[in-house]
């Protein structure tokens, strides 16, 4: 059983991923940090990525972040046109994670674009995790040291969040350490078909 968990940006879908991470039966499979990997390390990605946006695209054969960051937070088309090139590799390779993992009792396939992508399409559960709009903007100022109209930004490439939430199996509210824990062992134990312990 493949298990989607996504959310918002600041949302705190890695701290709830991090929860997940203690039972030993699961396996999870982080996109975002994937890609990133694959970016770096994927010939086919980088041979792409310098076709498309040009030879500044790497440094030193490291992707240079901050410039191909400028490039797609400003313009939905460039977004696209990245997505469409890193995405299909991603899915080649969480598809290898999957027949590595069979013996698991579920696999927890976390992806911040889990909708966009178009990867909740292989997902037989999906989980958002919910922040209000006010605090996501403000942990995630914290975390990367952004500026408010910097994260704005990149919320703005991101579906809006009653869409997710519409079309998600559960929704964990993540505002407090304690309850956020609370919702992550009672799905669990859902999933898993145990005995929820309160």
């Amino acid at each position: 059983m493949v298990v989607g968990l996504t959310g918002g940006i600041g949302s705190g879908k890695t701290t709830v991923a991090n929860i997940f991470a203690n039972f030993n039966t699961i396996a999870i499979y982080n996109a975002d940090l994937e890609a990133k990997k694959l970016m770096n390390t994927s010939p086919v990605i980088k041979s792409k990525i310098i076709e498309e946006f040009g030879d500044e695209s790497y440094l030193d054969n490291q992707l240079n972040r901050p410039f191909i960051a400028n490039l797609v937070f400003k313009d939905k088309n460039k977004l696209a046109a990245l997505n469409a090139i890193v995405h299909p590799e991603v899915k080649n390779h969480f598809n290898e994670f999957v027949k590595l993992h069979t013996d698991k009792e579920y696999i927890l396939y976390e992806n911040a674009i889990l909708f966009e992508s178009k990867s909740n399409l292989k997902c037989d559960i999906i989980i958002s995790v919910y922040a209000p709009l006010n605090v996501r903007i403000e942990r995630t100022m914290l975390r990367d040291n952004s500026s408010k109209i910097a994260v704005e930004n990149r919320i703005k490439n991101q579906w809006l969040e009653d869409k997710k939430l519409l079309q998600s199996n559960y929704v964990i509210t993540n505002l407090s350490k304690e309850n956020t824990h609370f919702q992550v062992l009672k799905i669990h134990n859902i999933l898993t078909k145990k005995e929820v312990s309160i």
